[in-house]
């Protein structure tokens, strides 16, 4: 971080400064921590109305201490030293809000300090939330270095997860084919699923290997039905046939390969085409950031084309819909402008494009997009990209596979989140696990798929 000060003998009456802020739920939790105020006014996941929606009141101080940002970093800067401190509070703040944050100089004194006028708006609407005068002591050294560094904080893995299993146990439990439920992953997953009520397991498989699998890890079957189907692809032929008798409502990926429970599915005759292409999005729990973040394809199409992305991005908007989130699809590229030279560039133009005209419908679609400027306001405003996904996204269309699955394993194995998947396009959703999924990850995932088959229901 570079900081540069302005010292006493460089300030003059008139000077402005200001400092935007995006208000997330993780800052009001480490504010709580750091100040110890734990009013539930102030915590995300608190209702103190009884309405049924957190309040999400940004804490007064909290807002006040951007004051205190613009001072100490930018106007007068690094050696700024508070004396007092007035505030006026006008309006309210809350998680999700954009802040703009402003200070002017309007006077001078020999003795070193500075009265400047401070103010706190949301700019979306123009409203004032607070206002005041600061009096501090300037510094009298230049400042300027560029090697300031605060170490980042993760706050609360599972937030999004688990308000999502909370919202699907508010739902009937899902029905849900499970193919070849040989190992303990794939059998646990299925069954802690069972006992949190997101769904009621159907286990299809080897009769004898279901059983022995859930006797070496002491689960009781009792009261959940097997049907016994040696082979794995004959298990995944009757997981389709009990979506077609309406008995199943998603199914679940177990001990097989993708490609053996996904064939069936693709079978023109007793498969589970619906008309769009079979695409896989991940939903990532990510540390740090205000909501679900989706990643898609990253699993199944390899090297998509224009139609085939129109697929991807529509099935993640629709699942984004379902999940209650507004849909803001960022169309990944190499860069934030369309370059001939790469394809990616020309297929996300196109997409936002058709997007415009109503051919991908339900959301906000942009791009080209890099992924900081997708992700990050700060990148978006530098690069001056402005509309309702850039540095907002929450579906991020990749251009390969490649992308997608290194993009996906990051955000697992460096960014520390937890990962829900889902195969979309076909009658019903697919839940896809892989072995190294956490019981979260595999719970996370028949949450999503519920919510998915409710909301597509729903529809018809």
């Amino acid at each position: 971080m570079h900081l540069v000060n302005r010292t006493f003998d460089e300030l003059s009456p008139g000077e402005t400064a200001e400092l935007r802020r995006l208000i997330t739920p993780d800052d009001l939790y480490v504010f709580a921590a750091a100040s110890g105020n734990f009013n539930p006014m102030h915590l995300p996941s608190a209702d103190v109305d009884g309405d049924g929606k957190p309040e999400n009141v940004a804490p007064g101080m909290f807002v006040a201490s951007l004051i205190s940002a613009v001072l100490g970093t930018v106007l007068p800067g690094p050696g700024t030293l508070y004396r007092r401190q007035s505030l006026v509070f006008h309006s309210r703040a809350h998680a999700g809000d954009d802040l703009l944050c402003r200070v002017q100089v309007i006077g001078t004194s020999e003795d070193g300090s500075v009265t400047l006028e401070t103010a706190v708006t949301r700019p979306a609407d123009g409203t004032l939330i607070l206002s005041g005068e600061a009096e501090v002591l300037a510094p009298r050294q230049k400042f300027d270095r560029d090697d300031i560094e605060v170490p980042g904080l993760l706050v609360q893995r599972h937030r999004h997860f688990e308000a999502l299993v909370e919202r699907a146990r508010q739902l009937p439990p899902l029905p849900v084919a499970v193919i070849c439920p040989h190992d303990a992953n794939s059998l646990g997953g299925a069954l802690l699923a069972g006992r949190e009520g997101v769904i009621v397991p159907i286990l299809i498989g080897s009769e004898p290997l279901i059983r022995a699998t859930a006797e070496a890890m002491g689960e009781s079957l009792d009261g959940i039905e097997i049907l016994d189907m040696p082979g794995d692809q004959p298990a995944a032929t009757l997981g389709c046939r009990l979506v077609h008798d309406r008995r199943a409502g998603a199914v679940m990926k177990g001990h097989l390969h993708t490609d053996d429970l996904l064939k069936p599915m693709l079978d023109k005759t007793n498969g589970l085409r619906i008309g769009r292409r079979f695409t896989h999005v991940f939903v990532m729990d990510v540390p740090g950031r205000p909501e679900p973040v989706m990643v898609t394809d990253a699993a199944i199409n390899i090297a998509p084309d224009l139609a085939t992305k129109v697929d991807i991005t529509q099935n993640a908007i629709d699942l984004a819909l379902a999940m209650g989130m507004e849909p803001r699809a960022g169309i990944l590229s190499a860069v934030e402008t369309v370059n001939p030279a790469i394809q990616s560039s020309i297929d996300a133009a196109l997409l936002s494009k058709m997007a415009e005209r109503g051919q991908i419908r339900g959301g906000f679609v942009d791009g080209p997009l890099a992924m900081d400027n997708a992700v990050d306001l700060g990148a978006a405003r530098t690069k001056g990209l402005q509309g309702g996904v850039a540095g907002k996204a929450n579906i991020l269309v990749v251009p390969g596979i490649d992308a997608g699955n290194m993009l996906a394993k990051q955000l697992s194995f460096i960014s520390h989140a937890e990962g829900a998947g889902l195969v979309l396009g076909a009658r019903v959703p697919v839940i896809l696990n892989s072995r190294a999924d956490s019981p979260m990850s595999r719970l996370a995932s028949c949450a999503v798929a519920a919510l998915h088959h409710a909301y597509a229901g729903d529809r018809k």
